[in-house]
């Protein structure tokens, strides 16, 4: 028995893998997150939502890591387990614990955070958790969700790092240069953005080393 971990990039996978968990990728597609996971369904004990996220709340900054409370999009509401969420909470003192917004496209502009704190309550946001929980809720299948901080709410992202990943969650890099072509400008931002991922992925590959195998899910065994 697994446990999944939804993810959108290839360098989570690579993280959620050292936890003993099962990837499943994304890659900024929802459709094909959810055939994936419908593929992966047998033999899972427990659904994970992954990742890096950004912030809607102007109190969560770059490295912080937040555990859903519970999960919501545009028609829906889901509630994290309790014994996981507390598990993850002992082990990981200075997280804190949010509501996550599920989007279908990347929340890259600063307006658009500000109204999706606005209009949902929520702290952070990412295109994976709301799927996730869904997968879970439909199957009776424990749900939890554990982020790290990358763009804070003041962030706007620079249109290279909004060009569609591949299946595997993996950036185009010749889409991302001709963007770069486009407009040089952008360059410096691309850099910070690439700087600040590093950071909330290696804030997630910390929280591995403290929550150990299957990131404290009180289910398996």
């Amino acid at each position: 028995m697994s446990v999944l971990a939804v993810v959108g990039l290839a360098r989570e996978a690579r993280i959620a893998r050292r936890a003993g968990l099962v990837p499943v990728i994304g890659g900024g597609d929802s459709l094909l997150l959810v055939k994936r996971l419908n593929a992966a369904a047998p033999g899972a004990k427990a659904v994970v939502s992954f990742g890096i996220a950004g912030a809607l709340a102007p109190l969560l900054q770059t490295g912080d890591i937040v555990i859903a409370t519970h999960v919501v999009s545009e028609h829906d509401h889901y509630v994290s387990d309790p014994a996981w969420s507390q598990n993850l909470r002992g082990k990981l003192p200075q997280a804190r614990s949010v509501v996550i917004a599920g989007v279908n496209e990347i929340a890259a502009h600063m307006g658009m955070k500000k109204s999706l704190f606005t209009t949902t309550g929520a702290h952070a946001v990412d295109m994976e958790s709301h799927v996730a929980a869904r997968f879970a809720h439909e199957r009776g299948l424990p749900f939890v969700a554990l982020r790290a901080i990358c763009d804070d709410s003041l962030r706007t992202l620079p249109p290279a790092a909004l060009e569609p990943l591949s299946p595997g969650g993996r950036a185009r890099y010749v889409a991302v240069l001709k963007s770069l072509l486009r407009d040089p400008s952008q360059f410096s931002e691309l850099i910070q953005t690439g700087r600040e991922a590093n950071v909330a992925l290696g804030a997630l590959f910390r929280c591995c080393n403290l929550l150990g195998i299957g990131l404290g899910c009180p289910y398996l065994g």
